[in-house]
């Protein structure tokens, strides 16, 4: 599916996308009022569709994930408290520290095994300031990223999942969960939304993924905390007007683009068996559960990046020898034959 002119085919990420016609057709005719106000109807349904599938009290939509995540971590703590999670984690590697400079808290840093965070090193992170003579932050908030974007988009078993929330629940912490691709964790598990978030005190989803949405993310947990994080978004500029055109969009993705999800899921699979096979490339097999590729090459990550440009393919570099492929709406079959055949020319 492609509706817009163009010879390239952009792997860069899912952001990539844009809005299909009809998908236009339907922000057009929203209805829409002042959501700063609160009488957007378009705005409120979103809400509260979104809040209802994760089992949820209230819903609330904002910009981006990232301001998503960032309100969350902002009602959920108090500054000097430390937030703890994955190191490979969005919240820590690609939110500017907002972390530090909006909730003035502390990150503490979990290895990962195939990408993901293990129930005991959770544990083991946790700190609290009680019978440290006060040396210690008060650990108060473990996130988890499902799935996981540097983990190759690999996704969490719900028994670890489950397992995560009991160890912070022990420990009192709240729980946030950054849903950003978690319809893509779904549809790879074939778990239910609302039974993989039941233990999650807040989750952050994007619309503007795979979902193919232009712009927003709905965070989504109790009524007492979605009402502080009203107040946080106020404070962060997130308040929108007639913002239901936007809404429009993540509710025509909902009925349209969760489904076909799973044809990225195997586009990436094919992909990733691919390039494993070619000479110079490496692929973790196991991590490729999703619509993410991440393949590790011989020569330098920038001169791929270089040579699959000069035939009309983007790719995004995240370390000197890797890169990252994410397979999304406007990737076709046809796309992967040829990225293939492209691939099979940068053979050492």
């Amino acid at each position: 599916m492609r509706d817009y002119s163009t010879n390239r085919i952009d792997l860069r990420s899912d952001t990539v996308t844009q809005p299909t016609p009809s998908m236009r057709s339907a922000m057009n005719a929203a209805p829409v009022g002042d959501d700063v106000l609160g009488d957007d109807p378009t705005v409120s349904h979103l809400e509260k569709r979104i809040a209802q599938m994760c089992g949820k009290e209230a819903g609330l939509f904002v910009p981006s994930g990232t301001m998503s995540n960032a309100i969350a971590l902002r009602a959920h703590t108090s500054p000097g408290d430390e937030i703890i999670t994955a190191k490979n984690s969005h919240i820590y590697i690609y939110e500017g520290g907002g972390y530090a400079a909006l909730c003035g808290a502390s990150i503490a840093l979990v290895d990962v095994y195939g990408g993901l965070m293990r129930p005991e090193d959770v544990g083991l992170a946790i700190r609290k300031q009680a019978g440290s003579l006060s040396h210690y932050p008060d650990g108060t908030l473990v996130c988890v990223e499902n799935t996981s974007n540097r983990g190759g988009g690999a996704c969490y078993q719900q028994e670890t999942l489950d397992q995560i929330a009991a160890v912070a629940k022990a420990n009192d912490c709240a729980t946030h969960m950054d849903g950003a691709r978690i319809f893509n964790a779904v549809a790879a598990t074939s778990t239910p939304l609302d039974r993989m978030v039941r233990d999650y005190d807040s989750v952050s989803i994007c619309f503007s993924k795979g979902l193919g949405a232009p712009v927003g993310s709905v965070l989504v947990g109790s009524q007492a905390f979605i009402t502080r994080a009203h107040r946080w978004r106020k404070m962060f500029g997130g308040g929108m007007r007639q913002a239901g055109i936007l809404a429009a969009a993540c509710s025509y993705a909902l009925d349209h683009h969760v489904e076909r999800l799973a044809e990225d899921h195997v586009r990436a699979k094919t992909l990733a068996n691919a390039i494993n096979q070619f000479d110079g490339f490496s692929v973790d097999m196991d991590t490729v559960e999703t619509n993410m590729v991440y393949f590790e090459s011989k020569m330098p990550a920038l001169e791929v990046l270089e040579r699959l440009s000069e035939q009309s393919i983007d790719v995004l570099d995240v370390k000197p020898n890797v890169c990252r492929i994410v397979v999304h709406l406007h990737v076709t079959d046809e796309d992967v034959q040829r990225i293939i055949e492209i691939f099979s020319t940068l053979e050492h």
